[in-house]
């Protein structure tokens, strides 16, 4: 008789069968992880919504961590529950929700961005100038290849 995976195995094994990103498959873990140890290792399917909304409740109110770490272990534990062990929650509503702070967010001038940039050397400044020359997010810009690059278009 074969043996049936371990649970956070049956998360991978999940996680890679839909083609989820290898980042994604570590932080669902992360968080799947983390929620077991805040309920004392008891198994999910003990548990159900009264647990995933104290622990989500604990994340904002108590580690004050921002709103889109919250989504993202709500996320883990939807995923959790949803594919791999085929409970469907009801939906959480008694969740206190981690509140963003308002941010006036910070544009750089040119004359500021070309001293950030004088300061920089080597494949650092190279990488910085593709960033914000084109818009590129940092994975983005980190897995570029060379055959992604128009240099007649320049």
């Amino acid at each position: 008789m074969e043996e049936k995976p371990k649970l956070l195995e049956q998360v991978r094994q999940k996680i890679r069968f839909r083609h989820y990103s290898r980042r994604t498959e570590k932080s669902y873990v992360h968080w799947i992880k983390r929620f077991l140890i805040f309920n004392g290792m008891r198994h999910p399917l003990e548990m159900g919504a009264r647990e995933v909304e104290a622990y989500l409740s604990h994340l904002a109110n108590e580690k004050r961590v921002s709103p889109s770490t919250q989504n993202q272990a709500l996320s883990a534990l939807l995923f959790l529950y949803k594919q791999v062990l085929r409970v469907e929650l009801p939906w959480l509503t008694d969740l206190d929700r981690a509140k963003r702070p308002k941010r006036i967010p910070i544009v750089l001038t040119r004359s500021e961005i070309g001293k950030i940039l004088g300061f920089m050397h080597g494949t650092n400044k190279l990488i910085a100038s593709l960033l914000y020359g084109s818009g590129l997010r940092l994975m983005e810009g980190l897995r570029l290849r060379v055959k992604d690059i128009d240099f007649e278009y320049q």
